[in-house]
């Protein structure tokens, strides 16, 4: 991969040049979550045992506000884990909390090999303030919010190769939870979780915490094999409780890495091997992981950094907070480790039996006790290592949320995406479904009205609005699995009017595009689609008369109408919002 330096007020940066977005982000909530129980877009009411995918056609984030995520591994099925748990609310504890994951394919760390702004990713829980360093937005600016928790942060600049003693460092937002403004001003490409989470105690959160995550090369196949662990019931000194203690309900240990290939739930490597529970039985508990398997199936532990380069496995954690080891000497330094810190298991003849510092919690511009004198350190919830950019929509080599904060690129409308992006929104979204107008209480404030899935269907643009590129696609999300639909187009926008299950609001002349089955709730068409690929444009001018053709100038309203019987006014069928597209050259 090429690298190439970009210079800021004297701090040189390292970028990646590839343009191309990763793919399958998977992540979890915690137990305490707003959105444990409620529908997921799989219809499966959300649990913190189960791996989520954003609900969009490429499972990434998605501009803008979107429906909950939808299920991409279930906790009984691919985990292996019991499955008594669906439908209970937050601040419930059970036997399937998943607290790290991992597929056990994440990007290698070199030795010579600077860590690059905006490939170490990771998540916080809603008590981390952290430093108060670098543009916006960032862990501090969104903890201020109560939009921190369910948010995916990045490094701002490149780090060099670990291990890192601490060292100054700050953070940059790069995916949001629910992909509204925050009271902070700004947002990102969003997974469909709840927000704001305010920082205060209790079993049961305002918002959500995003307790897990994973990503994929784009195109990569996903691994048969899974690796995660399971939540321990240390006090947690924030939150004034102890946690869930699903490994104890399994009969398993917080602090053990598990795998499923398929078998069901084995152990995978023992804490002891990470440096972890050397303090007593079932005092550590692992809260982030990034994980990269020979692929041997047994667990190869390195005795130290980089032994994963000569066909060793690389295990990368952090320990949650409350954790015996915490505080302890770490094995590289000989210094107190926090719940911030990014670990490997120990080093051979280091300084202490325990794991070894890789990238510090400074580092990634938390806060920590050994360093800012807090009383405890911010806390890691999940990370992970990828290549190249997550978001790269303008082809410039650099990721978005990092050109937008450094002013490489405008972000007038701070959504996220550099103003112009051809991956920008497009189009005006209208006709949501709040509650004065919803057919039978069906009310959903963000997308159409309520169905019998437990979802309202959201119609999103993405591409751009030239009749010469035809590239638009309508996305509409949030239907019921399995049902069918039909996306239709209107000369004219009129008032909401009830119709079915939802509220209809485009008029003038009206032109169908062919229908399509939702398969998971969600579906597409435009050019590259299986629906009307060659491009709406070019459908249009083939197929409808003068007074719908997509051409310069045009503006044109668009709702999906989708099969809907269970619907909950007694209707067979339901709509989504309605977006607005003025075309151009």
């Amino acid at each position: 991969m090429q690298l190439r330096p970009f210079t800021l007020a004297g701090t040189a940066f390292l970028f990646a040049s590839s343009a191309a977005a990763q793919s399958q982000f998977t992540f979890s909530i915690d137990w305490q979550s707003a959105s444990m129980g409620t529908p997921s877009s799989s219809g499966t009411p959300m649990t913190d045992g189960d791996l989520y995918h954003p609900s969009t056609m490429t499972t990434m984030p998605a501009p803008g506000a979107v429906p909950a995520p939808t299920i991409a591994l279930d906790h009984a099925a691919d985990l292996g884990l019991p499955g008594g748990c669906v439908g209970r609310g937050p601040g419930l504890p059970c036997a399937i909390e998943v607290d790290a994951f991992s597929r056990g394919a994440d990007h290698q760390f070199g030795p010579n090999l600077p860590i690059l702004a905006g490939d170490l990713l990771f998540s916080v829980d809603e008590f981390a303030a952290g430093r108060p360093a670098g543009p916006l937005p960032n862990v501090r600016s969104e903890f201020a919010a109560g939009d921190s928790s369910a948010d995916t942060f990045g490094i701002l600049a490149t780090l060099p190769p670990g291990p890192l003693a601490p060292m100054p460092g700050a953070n940059i937002g790069m995916v949001d939870g629910d992909g509204n403004y925050s009271a902070s001003g700004f947002t990102y490409p969003s997974i469909g979780l709840r927000e704001p989470n305010m920082p205060m105690p209790g079993p049961i959160d305002m918002g959500d915490n995003q307790d897990a995550m994973d990503l994929l090369e784009p195109g990569t196949a996903a691994p048969a094999a899974v690796y995660f662990s399971l939540d321990g019931g240390m006090f947690d000194g924030r939150e004034g409780l102890p946690n869930s203690n699903a490994a104890a309900a399994n009969m398993v240990g917080p602090a053990d890495i598990f795998v499923n290939a398929g078998a069901g739930m084995a152990l995978w490597v023992g804490a002891p091997a990470l440096g972890l529970d050397l303090l007593g039985p079932v005092t550590d508990d692992i809260d982030a992981l990034i994980l990269w398997e020979n692929g041997n199936g047994v667990a190869d532990v390195a005795p130290g950094p980089y032994g994963w380069q000569n066909g060793m496995d690389m295990i990368i954690f952090s320990v949650r907070r409350g954790s015996a080891v915490i505080g302890r000497p770490d094995s590289q330094f000989g210094i107190p480790i926090e719940e911030g810190d990014l670990l490997i298991p120990p080093v051979a003849g280091g300084a202490s039996p325990y794991p070894a510092i890789f990238v510090p919690a400074e580092a990634l511009g938390l806060l920590t006790v050994r360093t800012h004198g807090v009383s405890l350190g911010d806390d890691l919830d999940a990370a992970d290592h990828i290549r190249g950019d997550l978001f790269d929509c303008d082809g410039d080599g650099i990721e978005d949320a990092i050109a937008i904060a450094l002013g490489v690129v405008p972000d007038a409308d701070q959504n996220g995406v550099p103003d112009g992006c051809s991956s920008s929104p497009v189009g005006t979204a209208f006709c949501f479904c709040p509650m004065v107008l919803a057919p039978c209480g069906n009310a959903s404030p963000t997308t159409g009205c309520l169905n019998g899935a437990g979802t309202g269907a959201l119609l999103t643009g993405a591409g751009s609005t030239s009749v010469a590129a035809d590239n638009l696609v309508l996305t509409t999300s949030g239907m019921p699995a399995g049902s069918f639909a039909m996306t239709a187009m209107g000369t004219g926008s009129t008032l909401p009017a009830v119709v079915a299950n939802g509220l209809r609001c485009i008029g003038g002349s009206t032109y169908r595009f062919p229908p399509y089955a939702t398969m998971g709730g969600t579906a597409s068409l435009g050019r590259g689609t299986p629906n009307v690929p060659m491009g709406l444009s070019t459908y249009s001018l083939a197929t409808f008369p003068a007074s719908g053709h997509i051409v310069p100038g045009s503006t044109f309203h668009f709702q999906t109408f989708y099969r809907d019987f269970a619907g909950p006014c007694g209707s067979w069928f339901n709509l989504s919002n309605a977006l607005t597209v003025t075309f151009t050259p």
